[in-house]
């Protein structure tokens, strides 16, 4: 998360100290950008790792990268990350996978749904992310 977003934590509603995400974030001033929602697909829509969640959520996060630095962004600019995951089992890889990626101290507002399946049957994640670009990084 961007040094000028705003991370909120209450400390009566949950300790957020050992997570990569914060209760609420404060958007700073910038392009605010809906990203698509993304998977472990390669640039050949194959999946990436099929059966390891992990893996799939390590892709998934490679191509968020990819599509913020297209516009001049990067990680630290995403204020809200919404995980889509099939199996319960799965949580603890995708957690390592996000926690790889976003520090503890400004990661992103995070929220987790369990699905009964996403668009491909070999899919077990995916992230959907709001992230806001400065203005002067912004080149989309």
């Amino acid at each position: 998360m961007s040094k000028e977003a705003k991370r909120v934590g209450i400390p009566d509603v949950w300790d957020q100290s050992d997570f990569p995400m914060a209760q609420a974030v404060v958007e700073p001033d910038g392009r605010r950008v809906h990203l698509t929602g993304q998977v472990g697909w390669g640039a050949d829509f194959n999946v990436i790792g099929k059966g390891d969640a992990e893996k799939q959520a390590h892709a998934a996060i490679d191509n968020i990268e990819a599509v913020l630095a297209g516009i001049g962004g990067s990680l630290e600019d995403i204020v809200s990350f919404t995980t889509y995951y099939t199996r319960q089992v799965d949580l603890p890889g995708i957690y390592r996978a996000r926690e790889d990626r976003f520090h503890r101290d400004s990661g992103p507002a995070v929220t987790g749904i369990r699905v009964a399946g996403l668009v491909d049957p070999d899919l077990l994640v995916e992230f959907a992310v709001i992230a806001v670009i400065p203005e002067k990084r912004y080149t989309g």
